[in-house]
């Protein structure tokens, strides 16, 4: 680090910092379970949020242990972010018996309630009502306790959104609805399946909104750092919409023919994590030690890949216990 910052940069530099490991693990993390499923090490279909890492890391930094998340399908960022531990997460993600749900829940369905992570949810706006439920438990518990409702803009037609953000504002539900809008609903756009403002939807039913520039991991932060304190405070509904981009396709290994090739050409420089980098190096941080954090993050993924391949893959017997009565 430089010599003798200034002690706003210093503190800038070291927020910066912290949100730049956690989206650097979630960014390597995924880049290791793409090649892993390229390798056929894992089984099913896998959704990455590369590009998105901002939108966890910039809410999580404000959730404590109980609070509670409930995620899409694309939703390994939200998972890491909330405190799911690496070796539990690729065991999962490789289908083992040492996997934080036994190797039988995978990709779209992880979950660890011991982080207050709910799930990730194969069915658009499955999460949601999930969310508000637990938002629910929280205001009967009354410790003081919030929800986040991870959701992305292809679930604002779905009849569930509109349900659940109509019960929450009825019931003064501590949740965070934060959408990460990327402009896509699977293979459309997103306007041609919705033609309203979340905005608008928000103030129809008396909800606070505030939107951030989901490439930018401090402004998805400093917004976050308001609307959670705010719910806190007076145990209501807020909506966070971050606008940012879909860098892969829709399910890993898509060929995405229905993009222009320019726009994905265009997507490098929007990259958050670069833009993280980049400030980092201009706020006076050596990149020999953001070298290093990224070697660090690197051997904590191979030790957690390699324990996931020597663990024992799940005996039917005992999957069955759990599912069937006897």
């Amino acid at each position: 680090m430089a010599k003798n910052p200034a002690p706003g940069a210093a503190q800038d530099s070291a927020l910066l910092l912290n949100c730049y490991r956690e989206m650097l693990r979630i960014r390597k993390s995924e880049q290791r379970l793409s090649k892993l499923f390229a390798d056929s090490e894992i089984p099913g279909f896998i959704h990455l949020s590369i590009g998105q890492e901002s939108v966890p890391v910039g809410i999580s930094a404000h959730l404590k242990r109980d609070d509670t998340v409930a995620v899409t399908h694309r939703g390994h960022g939200q998972a890491l972010a909330k405190g799911v531990p690496l070796a539990g997460f690729f065991a999962e993600m490789m289908g083992r018996d040492t996997g934080i749900c036994r190797g039988r829940g995978g990709s779209m369905h992880i979950a660890d309630a011991g982080v207050g992570m709910l799930g990730a949810n194969g069915i658009v706006g499955g999460g949601i009502a999930i969310a508000v439920g637990s938002a629910l438990a929280h205001q009967l518990a009354g410790a003081g306790n919030l929800a986040v409702c991870y959701f992305g803009d292809g679930a604002l037609a779905e009849g569930v959104f509109h349900e659940c953000i109509n019960l929450a504002a009825l019931w003064s539900l501590p949740v965070l609805f934060a959408c990460e809008n990327n402009g896509w609903g699977e293979f459309s756009r997103t306007d041609t399946q919705f033609c309203g403002s979340l905005e608008k939807l928000g103030a129809a039913f008396g909800i606070g909104y505030r939107c951030a520039d989901g490439l930018d991991v401090l402004a998805v932060h400093a917004t976050a750092a308001d609307l959670v304190a705010g719910i806190r405070a007076t145990s209501r509904p807020m909506i966070l919409e971050c606008k940012v981009e879909r860098f892969h396709g829709h399910y890993e290994g898509d060929p995405q023919k229905y993009r222009d090739p320019e726009e994905l050409k265009a997507l490098e420089a929007k990259d958050p994590l670069a833009k993280a980098h980049a400030k980092l190096l201009a706020l006076g941080l050596e990149a020999t030690l953001l070298e290093a954090l990224a070697a660090e993050i690197d051997d904590e993924i191979e030790a957690a890949v390699a324990a996931a391949r020597a663990a024992e893959v799940p005996q039917f017997a005992a999957a069955k216990a759990d599912v069937y009565a006897s």
